[in-house]
């Protein structure tokens, strides 16, 4: 029998659970799920069913025109090694083909691995899943156009989209960007997206394509948020669609999705407001710069007032499983010549351009992802090749630190003693077990490569720290 003062113990400990469990429900830890690494716009009048494979072809042509082989890309990027490859081509070829013939475990032991292995991934990426994310775009890569004219994009992009489908041609992730709901745009805005999504409806027999989304731009309020998730309710129901299929992103793109009238940031009050529908959140780099008043010159993803807006919205949405992407690099990597006939002194030109904006863009990325943020935009397919160089680079180059942080996290965790509650544990291992979960699904490592850390091939494919941890637990 409890003693009065054990009661009132149990009773404090019983009343701490229940917060403890509402901020749980609150902030669940990050999503094991597949997140692309970049969200590619296109106007929605231009797309067409073969657009991400088109986008790969270019984006490899590119890579090959200007960076034939690993060490000169290498060299462009300075990259770990870059130093000690060779310059003639016959030596690079002399090398690539010994790094070919070695073992993994050899090759790594190389001083040219980390170049080789980079050059050689984007490669394979480009020729087999170039585009992970597309946005069929209405809005700043649309612009406003007459009605007549975006009813018909609207009704023609669905069937392009439906076709695309067919045809197996279509990225992974893919969705449709709309125009903001404020008061000037929210009836063209709501018409584009009906009739883009009943049209896709009709010519696919109700069903929507794998990673579906409808991202909503310039948000400011959640009283928009809410209301797209209304009008999701009478679309599903127009259309026959499961309750809840219809999702969608937010973008962060003003100062006011920042901080709010009375000093608060609201990021988490309009997640919260899409019921279950918001899956990421974009940072619109030119529309947030231009709302803090900088000028067009200095409107760049490295400019200060992003990383505020940054650390904002990690800070905000830290832990809630919301995903969180960065913006887009406007210097884009083509030189400044075009034709078949150049002069030498052309061709040089169009090199130098190219390499000075693939430096740009692979630092803008790389910053990026050293600040947790693992999506970006990209706005045209030659800058494919540099978005797969800073993150193959990034997560190779992590690796071997990864690798032995988890594997004495995992072995620690295993023999802790279960307490009725292993949320802390778990919630921190997922969180190491993301980075490989994240490098393979862009192609960085193999599931193999996984295995150095300790966890069988099996438990890294339940993708949950939590399931691993109790497996784990109960052979001890």
């Amino acid at each position: 029998m409890l003693s009065i003062k054990d009661k009132e113990r149990e009773g404090l400990l019983e009343s701490l659970g229940s917060a403890n469990r509402a901020f749980q429900a609150s902030y669940p830890g990050d999503r094991p799920d597949r997140q692309p690494v970049h969200t590619v716009y296109g106007g929605a009048n231009l797309f067409k069913s073969d657009t991400c494979v088109k986008m790969g072809e270019i984006a490899l042509k590119s890579l090959r025109m200007y960076a034939p082989n690993f060490a000169e890309l290498s060299r462009v990027l300075l990259l770990e090694g870059h130093d000690y490859l060779p310059q003639l081509e016959r030596e690079v070829g002399e090398l690539d083909h010994r790094l070919r013939e070695m073992g993994e475990e050899e090759r790594r032991k190389d001083r040219a691995w980390l170049s080789w292995s980079v050059y050689q991934k984007i490669i394979r990426k480009l020729e087999t899943e170039a585009v992970e994310d597309f946005r069929i775009d209405f809005e700043d890569g649309y612009g406003n156009r007459p009605d007549e004219e975006e009813d018909a994009v609207a009704v023609q992009a669905a069937r392009e989209l439906a076709e695309g489908m067919k045809n197996g041609t279509i990225s992974p992730f893919i969705g449709i960007r709309i125009k903001p709901l404020t008061e000037d745009l929210k009836y063209r805005s709501v018409r584009t997206l009906d009739l883009f999504v009943t049209e896709l409806l009709k010519q696919t027999g109700g069903m929507l394509p794998p990673n579906f989304v409808v991202m909503l731009p310039k948000v400011t309020i959640p009283e928009q948020v809410r209301t797209m998730v209304r009008l999701f309710e009478l679309m599903e129901r127009e259309n026959g669609l499961p309750a809840g299929s219809l999702k969608m992103e937010t973008m962060v793109e003003a100062t006011q999705i920042i901080m709010d009238e009375e000093g608060r940031n609201p990021l988490y009050r309009i997640i919260r407001a899409s019921e279950g529908r918001c899956i990421a959140a974009h940072f619109g780099t030119y529309d947030y710069t231009a709302s803090c008043g900088i000028t067009a010159r200095y409107q760049t993803m490295s400019h200060p007032v992003c990383d505020f807006a940054h650390h904002m919205t990690r800070v905000a949405l830290g832990g809630t499983g919301i995903f969180l992407s960065d913006g887009a690099t406007n210097v884009m990597p083509i030189g400044p010549h075009r034709g078949e006939q150049l002069t030498l002194s052309q061709q040089l030109e169009n090199r130098d351009s190219v390499h000075r904006a693939w430096r740009v863009g692979f630092g803008h990325t790389m910053h990026s992802l050293v600040n947790g943020f693992y999506q970006g935009w990209d706005l045209n397919p030659a800058q494919l090749p540099m978005r797969y160089a800073a993150t193959y680079a990034f997560f190779l180059g992590s690796l071997e630190d990864a690798i032995h942080r988890l594997r004495i996290f995992v072995e620690r965790s295993a023999v802790s003693t279960l307490t009725g509650d292993i949320f802390d544990d778990a919630a921190t291992g997922q969180g190491l077990l993301n980075f490989f979960l994240k490098a393979m699904n862009c192609g960085a490592i193999g599931e193999t490569e996984v295995l150095a850390t300790g966890l069988t091939l099996e438990e890294v494919r339940s993708r949950s720290f939590h399931q691993i941890l109790q497996g784990r637990r109960r052979r001890t």
